[in-house]
C-alpha cells in the first residue's frame, strides 16, 4: 500500500519547502497520498489541501492573537481527521504556533512524526526542545549548529542541509536581467528585501526606500531594485517609484549589495554572495516581549550560521534609514576593507550550510524522504 502522509507547513517558505519534499516523497512512492496544510506549491505537486496560506500566513505574539478562534478550529478538523482516518507519518515543516500542537496530538496517536525544518525554540522557549524531543520520531534540522542543541535535549535530530541549496534556479546573464528591471549594467544594483508578507512590507518598504534614497544622494550610480514576492498587492509599494522584480534569485545574484528583512532572505544572500545589512521591525508589544524571551547574540540567521556579525544588524527603533544607509555604503564599496570582510563570512556560511554528499543523497528533500523511509519501514 502506498503511505499516507499528511504534511503541514504555514507560510510562503514552508509551501516552497513542502513542494519539495513532496516532490521527493513522490520519486519514492508515485501513488503516495499527501493532504494537509499549505500553499499553491505544495499543491500544484499534488498535495490536497485542508487550508491555504491566506488563512495561515501570521506571525508575531499580537497578530496571532486575533486569529485565535480560527486556529482553534483549524486544530479541531485536522485533530478529527487524525482521529477518523490516521496517516501513515506525519510531517510538521516549521510553523511552531500550529505545528507543535500537532506534534504532540500525532504522537499522542501513535502517529510517528517527523518534523522538518525545526522550529526555533533554542532561541525563545528553550523549554519546548524537550517537549520536540518527546513527541517526535525524527527530527530534521536545516541550520548546522541545530543537530547538536537538539540532541543534547534528547532529540533524534539529523542535519539535513539547508533546502535553499536545493535545486537552484539557473539565474538569467546579466544583460537579461537589466532588461528585466531596467539597470543600466555598468552602474552598481542595491537589492532591497522588505519581506514576503504584507505585514512585513507595510513595516519595511518605507524606511528601506528612504534608505536607498540617501545612498543614492552619496552614490547617485547606485540603482536601487526591490525584491516584489508574487502574489502581493502593488500597492504596498505605492511609497517610491522603484524597480520591482519577482526574481529574488536573479536580483541577489546580480546586486552589489542587499539590504534584508531579518529571515530566510540572509541566508539566500549568503547562498549568492551577496554582502547584506540586516533590518527588522515589528509591534512594540510583539518586540517588548521578543526582548524578554529571545536570548540569542544574533538575530539574523546568516550571523548564527556563521557565529559571528557577517552581516550588521538594525533591530525596531535601530533600524532608521540613516543607519542603513551608513552601513550599506561600504558594502557597495568594492575596495572597501568592510565588504571584502563581508564576502569572506559570507562564503563560510554557504560551506556550513551544506552537510556534502557522503550519503550519496542529492539534497535536503531526498535525505527528508529517505527519514520518511526510515520511519515507515519501522512503524
Amino acid at each position: 500500500m502506498p503511505p499516507r502522509i499528511l504534511l503541514s507547513a504555514g507560510e510562503a517558505s514552508g509551501d516552497l519547502h513542502g513542494a519539495g519534499l513532496a516532490r521527493a516523497l513522490r520519486r519514492r512512492w508515485p501513488d503516495a497520498d499527501l493532504y494537509g496544510l499549505g500553499g499553491p506549491r505544495m499543491a500544484d505537486e499534488g498535495v490536497r489541501l485542508i487550508a491555504g496560506l491566506d488563512e495561515l500566513a501570521v506571525m508575531g505574539f499580537t497578530e496571532v492573537l486575533a486569529h485565535l478562534p480560527y486556529f482553534i478550529r483549524l486544530f479541531g478538523r485536522v485533530r478529527a481527521e487524525l482521529d477518523a482516518r490516521p496517516p501513515d507519518l506525519v510531517v510538521p515543516i516549521d510553523y511552531p504556533g500550529f505545528n507543535l500542537r500537532l506534534a504532540r496530538a500525532a504522537h499522542e496517536r501513535d502517529v510517528p512524526v517527523l518534523y522538518y525544518i525545526a522550529p526555533q525554540v533554542w532561541a525563545w522557549h528553550r523549554s519546548r526542545m524537550r517537549q520536540l524531543a518527546e513527541h517526535t520520531d525524527r527530527l530534521a534540522v536545516i541550520l548546522p549548529f541545530e543537530e547538536e542543541l537538539f540532541r543534547a535535549a534528547g532529540a533524534e535530530a539529523v542535519f539535513v542541509g539547508h533546502p535553499l541549496l536545493d535545486n537552484r534556479p539557473a539565474v538569467p546573464d546579466r544583460a537579461a536581467f537589466a532588461a528585466a528591471t531596467g539597470v543600466r549594467l555598468e552602474q552598481p544594483v542595491l537589492a532591497l528585501f522588505p519581506g514576503s508578507r504584507a505585514q512585513e512590507v507595510r513595516r519595511h518598504f518605507g524606511i528601506f526606500a528612504e534608505a536607498a534614497e540617501l545612498v543614492r544622494r552619496q552614490r547617485p550610480d547606485v540603482q536601487p531594485v526591490v525584491a516584489r514576492p508574487a502574489g502581493l498587492d502593488e500597492r504596498l509599494y505605492a511609497g517610491a517609484a522603484l524597480p520591482r522584480t519577482a526574481d529574488a534569485d536573479a536580483l541577489l545574484a546580480h546586486a552589489d549589495a542587499a539590504l534584508v528583512k531579518s529571515g530566510t532572505g540572509t541566508l539566500q544572500a549568503a547562498l549568492a554572495g551577496t554582502p547584506l545589512v540586516v533590518a527588522y521591525r515589528t509591534s512594540p508589544l510583539t518586540f517588548a516581549l521578543a526582548r524578554r524571551l529571545v536570548r540569542v547574540p544574533h538575530v539574523g540567521l546568516v550571523n548564527l550560521v556563521a557565529g559571528e556579525r557577517a552581516a550588521p544588524e538594525f533591530l525596531q527603533d535601530r533600524a532608521t534609514p540613516a543607519a542603513l544607509a551608513a552601513a550599506l555604503l561600504p558594502l557597495l564599496d568594492r575596495a572597501a576593507p568592510e565588504r571584502g570582510r563581508a564576502v569572506a563570512a559570507l562564503a563560510r556560511v554557504r560551506a556550513a550550510l551544506d552537510p556534502g554528499d557522503a550519503d550519496n543523497t542529492p539534497g535536503s528533500a531526498d535525505r527528508v524522504a529517505a527519514l520518511a523511509a526510515d520511519l515507515l519501514a519501522d512503524a
